[in-house]
């Protein structure tokens, strides 16, 4: 499965849900900016060190992961959650956002980490559904599985 799709449904699902909430009415004025936040580079942190074969450029990677939009002020820097799931890619063939591949790259498997993508590593100007141009993501990965 590619990262950048699977996203697809959740995002729908999302966007929806967020214009729900939005309320209409009036009374206050509105530019319909989204905020957006980035955390200054990228980092990758160990939770879990695992102990099994390490992912490497090449090699297949299974996963399992939850995104959130970055946030300043949320804890761990985890905002709105935007998608959870399992999913296989080879390193280094631009199967997934830059970020994503650059943080499991070198993960063993058992192993877990938090991932703080900065939009440049991630969607970008375009950003991709519920995810807003320029937005910063964090992402809790387990590596389930290299082969």
């Amino acid at each position: 499965m590619n990262l950048k799709p699977a996203f697809a449904c959740t995002a729908i699902l999302v966007a929806v849900l967020s214009l729900a909430g939005c309320g209409g009415g009036g009374g206050g004025s509105s530019s319909g900016t989204v905020v957006v936040a980035n955390p200054s580079q990228f980092s990758a942190t160990d939770v879990v060190l695992g102990t099994g074969t390490e992912a490497t450029t090449g090699k297949t990677a299974t996963v399992t992961y939850t995104g959130w939009l970055y946030s300043d002020t949320a804890t761990d820097h985890k905002g709105t959650q935007f998608d959870t799931g399992t999913f296989s890619f080879t390193l280094g063939a631009n199967q997934a956002i830059a970020g994503f591949d650059q943080g499991v790259t070198g993960m063993k498997v058992g192993g877990k980490r938090t991932l703080l993508i900065p939009s440049s590593l991630g969607y970008g100007a375009s950003g991709n559904g519920a995810i807003p141009a320029n937005a910063g993501l964090v992402f809790d990965v387990a590596l389930t599985a290299v082969q």
